[in-house]
C-alpha cells in the first residue's frame, strides 16, 4: 500500500510546488506593478505575497483555487447558481446522455460490422473518418441544426457528446465480440444455434472486458463534449458556461475551481464505471 501510495504522493508535491512556482513566475510583474502605484516596498517577499492574493492574476494559486471551491460548495445551496455543484450536474447530466446514445449507437454498429462483412468495408472507414472533424468545428454546427429544428437545451449537448464517445465503444466492441472462442462458436453452429442466440450468450459476454475498457476512455471524453456543447449554445447552467462566464470577466480563479470539478466528475465517472465492473466481471468470473 505505502508502495503505491509513495509514487502519487511524490508527483502530486513536484506538482503542486510546479504550479506555485509558476503562479509566482506569471503574476510577478503584475504584482510588482500593483506595489509600485500602491507606493508599497517591492522587496522579494512582499511582491511574492502580493503574486500569491491576487484577486485576478494570472495563474491562481492552489490555495486559491481549493479556496474558491470551498466558498463554492459551501456557501450557497446546492440548487443555486453560485455552487459549482449545480454546474456540475448540468454537465453531468449531459454526458451521461450521451454516453448511453453512444453506447446504444456503438454496439449497434459494431454488431453490424462483425456480422456483415459489406458493412465493415464500407462502415468503418466512416467511422474512423468521423473522428478527424475538430468537435470545435462540428460543436456550433449541431446546436444550430438542432436548434432550427426546434430542438435546444440537453439534446444537442447529449448530440455532441455521443459524437465523441461512440467511436472507442464501436472499436472496442467490434473487437471484443469478435474475441470469442471459434471452437465455442462452432459448437454453437453444431446445435443450430441462431446467430441472435450467438450473440447473447456468447459472443456478448466475451465483449464485456472490451466494453468497459472503452467505456472508461468514453465517459472521460463524454465529459469533455458535455463541456465543449456549452459553449456555443450560451447557456447559463453547467461548467462549461462557468468557464466561459469566467474568460468574460477575467476570473482566472473561477475557470480553475470549474476545471477541477470538471476533473473530479470524470475521474468520478470513471470510478463508477470501475465499479461496475469489478461487480459484473467479478459475477461473471473473470479476472
Amino acid at each position: 500500500m505505502i508502495r503505491r501510495a509513495l509514487p502519487v504522493t511524490v508527483m502530486t508535491l513536484l506538482l503542486l510546488a510546479a504550479w506555485y512556482i509558476g503562479a509566482a513566475w506569471l503574476n510577478w510583474p503584475q504584482a510588482a506593478e500593483t506595489l509600485a502605484r500602491a507606493g508599497k516596498p517591492a522587496e522579494f517577499a512582499d511582491v511574492l505575497a502580493q503574486a500569491y492574493t491576487m484577486k485576478r492574476p494570472i495563474l491562481p494559486t492552489p490555495g486559491q483555487v481549493v479556496a474558491e471551491l470551498w466558498n463554492s460548495l459551501t456557501g450557497y445551496a446546492p440548487t443555486s447558481p453560485r455552487n459549482l455543484l449545480f454546474h456540475t450536474w448540468v454537465t453531468a447530466e449531459a454526458a451521461l446522455t450521451g454516453l448511453a446514445m453512444g453506447l446504444a449507437l456503438g454496439i449497434l454498429l459494431a454488431a453490424g460490422i462483425v456480422y456483415t462483412r459489406t458493412l465493415e468495408a464500407s462502415l468503418l472507414p466512416w467511422v474512423i473518418a468521423s473522428q478527424t472533424i475538430p468537435i470545435l468545428a462540428i460543436a456550433p454546427m449541431i446546436v444550430v441544426i438542432l436548434g432550427n429544428i426546434g430542438l435546444t437545451g440537453l439534446l444537442p449537448k447529449a448530440v455532441i457528446c455521443m459524437y465523441l464517445c461512440f467511436f472507442p465503444i464501436t472499436v472496442g466492441m467490434v473487437k471484443g465480440l469478435r474475441s470469442a472462442d471459434p471452437l465455442w462458436l462452432d459448437l454453437m453452429r453444431t446445435y443450430s444455434a441462431s446467430g441472435m442466440r450467438a450473440f447473447w450468450s456468447l459472443r456478448l459476454p466475451a465483449s464485456m472486458p472490451f466494453l468497459f475498457a472503452s467505456l472508461k476512455v468514453s465517459v472521460a471524453i463524454s465529459v469533455v463534449g458535455a463541456i465543449v456543447g456549452e459553449l456555443p449554445t450560451g447557456g447559463q447552467a453547467g461548467l462549461g458556461a462557468r468557464l466561459l462566464s469566467g474568460s468574460y470577466y477575467g476570473q482566472t480563479v473561477q475557470i480553475w475551481a470549474a476545471l477541477i470539478m470538471a476533473s473530479l466528475l470524470s475521474v468520478a465517472l470513471i470510478a463508477v464505471v470501475r465499479g461496475l465492473e469489478l461487480v459484473l466481471l467479478g459475477r461473471a468470473g473473470a479476472r
